[in-house]
This record gives C-alpha cells, sequence and structure tokens, in this order.
C-alpha cells in the first residue's frame, strides 16, 4: 500500500473542513450521551456520515453507528467511543456542558476530548479519503462509533466481533492522546470483595461481629498493597515489585514501559437492620490496573492471600464483577469486568505507518496548539495511563491497534472539559496518511510486544 503521497494537499483538505468538524463535534456534545443513552448522539452521527456520502452507513444490535467507504475485501477501522461520563457536580462547571461555548482555539463540552472529538475527525478523514482518491486497493475504511466503553470498555468489540462478524486487518483508536502515538496500555479489572458479619443491637457491639470493622482491615491491606514498597521484609509486598526482573523476570521491561499496576477501593456497600445496629455484611470494589506479567487470577489471588483476608477465612469472598447493562437498544451482551493489557512493538507495521505518516506531515514532535503544549513535550510514540477498546480489539482478539487521538487525556472525565480544534484537523490528516502507508504486505512475526493472556471467558472469541 505504500505509494507517493501529496502530503500538503492531505493537510490542506483537513484544514478545509475545520469548520464542518467543529460544527460537527458541537452537534454530538450538545446530545447527552451517558452509557446506555448513547441513541440521540447515534442518530447526529448516522446524518453525518449519509450527508458525507459514505458508502454504507448502518447500526447495529447493540447501537454501534458504522459508516464504511470503499469496497475492499479487508478493513482497516477507526474506533472512537460515543458515550460519556456524566458531569458530577454542575457548580463545577463555568458552562452548560451540553451547550457550552467555542473560541478560536476550543469547543467547550462534555465530551469533547473523551472521546468524541476523536469519531469527528475520524469521519472527515474518510470523507477526505473519498475525496481525494486515497481509500488503498482493496480495502474498505471503517469508522465506528462505539457505546458503552465508559461503563466496559471493549464490550462493544466483543459484540462487533462476535456477534456482526467484523474482524478488521488493524484499528486506529481515536481516544485522546495529547499529539503522541500510543502503542499500548495497562490492563484493568474490577474486584469485589465481599465480608459477612453478624448484626446485634448497637448498645451492646460486643454480641455481635461487625462486618465493616473487619472490612477495614482488608481496606488498610489493600492500601498497602498499592502502596508498599517489595523489600523481604515487608509483609505485603508493594505492586511495584512487577518492575522488579526478581519478581517478573520475562516481562518487568515492558512493565517499566507500561507502568506499575495499581490498586485503589473505589466503592465501599454495607447492609444493617438499622442505625443503631452493627453491620452484617460490607463490601468493597477494587479498581486494578494490570501491567505487563499480571493475570486476572494472580490479581485475585493477591487479594486472597492479603493478611486481613486470610485472618477472616470463609467470611471473605474475592471475586470479579460481570457487567451486563442493557444498551440503549435494550441488547445485553454479557461479560467479565476484566480488560487485557497489551503492547504492540514500535517496529510494527501499523504503528511504522502511524510515525511515518506524522514525520512527512509534521515533524517529530507532537502538535498542538499552544494553550495546549505544556502536556505535550513528551516522546512522539507512547502509551496511555488509561484503558481503551483496545483491551478487546488487540488484548482479547490480537487484532492490532494504533492509538491518536484529538485532545488530551487529562480533559477525560474532567469539569469543564475542552478540545482543541488544531488536534480534530491534525488527526484527521495524519489519519488519511497512515491508512495509505500501511503496508499490509510487511514481514512481520507479530505486531504484538505483549499481550495479556489468561481470559478464562467464554465471549473471547478464541
Amino acid at each position: 500500500m505504500n505509494k507517493e503521497l501529496d502530503y500538503q494537499k492531505i493537510k490542506d483538505a483537513a484544514e478545509a473542513y475545520r469548520p464542518q468538524m467543529t460544527a460537527f463535534l458541537r452537534a454530538m456534545i450538545s446530545k447527552p450521551s451517558e452509557s446506555c443513552e448513547e441513541g440521540e448522539v447515534v442518530a447526529v452521527i448516522k446524518a453525518e456520515m449519509e450527508k458525507l456520502g459514505f458508502d454504507e452507513v448502518k447500526v447495529d444490535g447493540l447501537g454501534n453507528v458504522m459508516g464504511f467507504m470503499g469496497d475492499g475485501d479487508k478493513i482497516i477501522a477507526l474506533d472512537g467511543h460515543i458515550d460519556t461520563v456524566g458531569i458530577g457536580n454542575i457548580d463545577n462547571w463555568n458552562a452548560d456542558p451540553y451547550e457550552g461555548y467555542e473560541t478560536d482555539d476550543v469547543i467547550y463540552g462534555r465530551g469533547g476530548s473523551d472521546q468524541e472529538g476523536g469519531v469527528c475527525s475520524a469521519t472527515y478523514a474518510a470523507k477526505i479519503m473519498k475525496d481525494l482518491g486515497l481509500i488503498p486497493e482493496g480495502y474498505k475504511i471503517m469508522v465506528v462509533g462505539t457505546v458503552q466503553e465508559e461503563d466496559c470498555d471493549g464490550m462493544c468489540w466483543q459484540y462487533i466481533y462476535n456477534k456482526d462478524g467484523i474482524k478488521p486487518e488493524f484499528v486506529i483508536s481515536t481516544e485522546p492522546t495529547d499529539g503522541g502515538i500510543y502503542r499500548g496500555h495497562r490492563g484493568r479489572m474490577e474486584i469485589r470483595v465481599d465480608v459477612k458479619g453478624v448484626s446485634c443491637h448497637g448498645s451492646a457491639p460486643e454480641r455481635g461481629d461487625n462486618a465493616i470493622y473487619k472490612m477495614a482491615d482488608i481496606i488498610a491491606d489493600v492500601r498497602d498493597l498499592n502502596n508498599n514498597g517489595c523489600d523481604e521484609s515487608t509483609e505485603i509486598r508493594g505492586l511495584v515489585k512487577m518492575l522488579d526482573p526478581k519478581y517478573n523476570p520475562e516481562h518487568f521491561e515492558d512493565a517499566r514501559f507500561l507502568g506499575r499496576g495499581t490498586c485503589t477501593v473505589s466503592q465501599i456497600f454495607y447492609t444493617s437492620p438499622s442505625r443503631c445496629a452493627v453491620a452484617d455484611s460490607c463490601s468493597i470494589s477494587i479498581d486494578r490496573r494490570m501491567t505487563a506479567g499480571e493475570t486476572w487470577e494472580s490479581c485475585l489471588q493477591e487479594i486472597r492471600d492479603l493478611p486481613a483476608v486470610k485472618k477472616y477465612g470463609d467470611d471473605v469472598q474475592v471475586s470479579m464483577y460481570n457487567y451486563d447493562r442493557p444498551s440503549w437498544t435494550g441488547e445485553v451482551y454479557e461479560t467479565e469486568a476484566y480488560f487485557p493489557t497489551w503492547i504492540n512493538k514500535e517496529s510494527a507495521p501499523h504503528v511504522a505507518a502511524m510515525v511515518e505518516a506524522h514525520k512527512a506531515l509534521f515533524g517529530d514532535e507532537r502538535q498542538g496548539p499552544d494553550c495546549a503544549m505544556d502536556l505535550r513535550h513528551r516522546p512522539l510514540v507512547d502509551k496511555w495511563t488509561f484503558s481503551t477498546n483496545c483491551v478487546a480489539i488487540q488484548g482479547r482478539y490480537g487484532i492490532p491497534c494504533v492509538g491518536y487521538g484529538p485532545g488530551a487525556e487529562s480533559q477525560a472525565h474532567a469539569p469543564n472539559e475542552v478540545t482543541y480544534k488544531d488536534d480534530l484537523v491534525t488527526a484527521a490528516a495524519l489519519y488519511v496518511a497512515s491508512v495509505n502507508l500501511y503496508d499490509g504486505d510487511a514481514v512481520c512475526e507479530s505486531a504484538t510486544e505483549f499481550r495479556a493472556d489468561n481470559l478464562g471467558t467464554d465471549n473471547d472469541g478464541e
């Protein structure tokens, strides 16, 4: 697919669509679209794709909206999720999160960076490919606005892979990257710990067995698991140990690239007959971020091996959450809340194509408006801090992924969210050039540097 490209022509075409991209993104932002409530923004995207002359536009059973350009048998996909988190405390916002405003530089509102801006750039990139005759021969370009990522990242792609039967050759994730090209990120899982107690009257607590007190001991151990070092004398060796070849001999270098795993208590629940009674149960949720070398079973076992968990024996149960919320269409795709770690080689054809395209279009340094550059003086090729749909695309199914998206990671889930008009244009141009520099015939034993295994799932398609 390698060819001589007129890079200035690609940049000019992307710049010419700046006003339309701005209007499209503002239209998406104006439709509240929290997970499982994306129907209105799907309608906006579908209408835009049809207006731009996509060859096929459809919405699948889960509610993902897909547009296709070209008629080849092989697919290159550009993915962006179209659900957002809520707005939180409205008092923390300086303007309406769904109407907002724009300046010469930014577009304000919930979902601009995380991550409807990516869908905007991808949609117009496909249009530019059609305008300039740059849809690669034998391929079709798939732009997909995926649902429920904030609730259960990658579940949408489990549905696309297993139910729709769509298996792209590679996927560009349009999640925000602060002007960088990202080739991996940590995985994660959602762990639940349940503790039993016995209630009694609060005036004589010694007659009962307070589940909250038991859980307090466990929470302290979870904090130590995250915060401690890994010295031999430490009873609970901290998760930093996976950066040490002594504890992670096969994957410590990959772990150092991704960063250490983390765990934190994110929710707490209890039951009690009344406010003047001893609690008879207590539960917590643990957000566990996983680096290279960690598996779902190793992460569960670390919690089971905590001193306080062992102390309370059969009164404690450690498990992983399942996800089964109906989508906006009413469809349910149940899956476990496990999201595998992945890294691609920098030399992989799809990563190399994006790096080559960036250098040809913009040079070796990250791009962005002046107001965003304080966070962008970093290596061009890097990794995300958070998790994306790539946990399924590459983590479960081994379909190579590479990431580049308009906006900033720091804007994700924050009040007064903005994205940058320059980024929309830059991303659209980069997608066009990357796809056309990709060499699907390049010799590459494996694109994958690291991919977590031990899925143990009926939904993984393998």
